[in-house]
């Protein structure tokens, strides 16, 4: 039997979502059986590979490396599925969105520090004037809001994407929860 190919991303977030992830427990034994891990954080895969069938994406796009990641993303994978507010809104990393990156570095690398040094510019992304939901940049195919989406929510989701399903999230889960 084939197993499909899934990958999961971790962009400008909390890695929260991947923790409801993990917290599916002996389901994702169930899961292994039907696919193949091919990209994750979770794993030491350093190439985003082609031909992905499912994606789950964490985080929002906020630097210039998260605009590039996601339209590979976007290009190499079948369905993409962004997972937790901050993929589906922005949410917590958007609350930068009023201010200027100007004023968002210098409060974090001259402001708040106790050591002076210089504001990065290599190690650290470049930041995008504004921080973006997922579907503002490429589009999406299936939307699982929370803050994280709860493990039972998230395995609901791939188990009816396994069996060619559109899952329909109504009732499963809202945002923040």
């Amino acid at each position: 039997m084939n197993r499909v190919r899934l990958a999961t991303v971790w962009l400008d977030g909390c890695s929260g979502c991947h923790m409801s992830l993990l917290d599916m427990d002996e389901r994702l034994l169930d899961l292994a059986d039907r696919v193949e891990l091919v990209y994750s954080p979770l794993v030491d895969h350093k190439e985003y590979p082609e031909d992905v069938d499912l994606v789950l994406v964490e985080g929002s796009v906020s630097s210039e490396e998260d605009l590039h990641k996601i339209r590979k993303i976007r290009r190499q994978s079948k369905i993409l599925i962004s997972l937790g507010d901050c993929a589906v809104t922005g949410n917590v990393p958007a609350m930068r969105n009023p201010f200027k990156t100007a004023e968002v570095l210098r409060r974090v690398y001259v402001e708040n520090v106790s050591v002076e040094s210089p504001t990065p510019n290599q190690v650290v992304p470049a930041l995008l004037a504004r921080v973006r939901p997922v579907h503002e940049v490429v589009p999406v195919d299936v939307f699982v809001p929370g803050c994280p989406p709860s493990a039972d929510t998230i395995f609901w989701t791939l188990t009816e994407l396994l069996e060619g399903r559109r899952p329909d999230l109504t009732g499963k889960t809202r945002f923040g929860a």
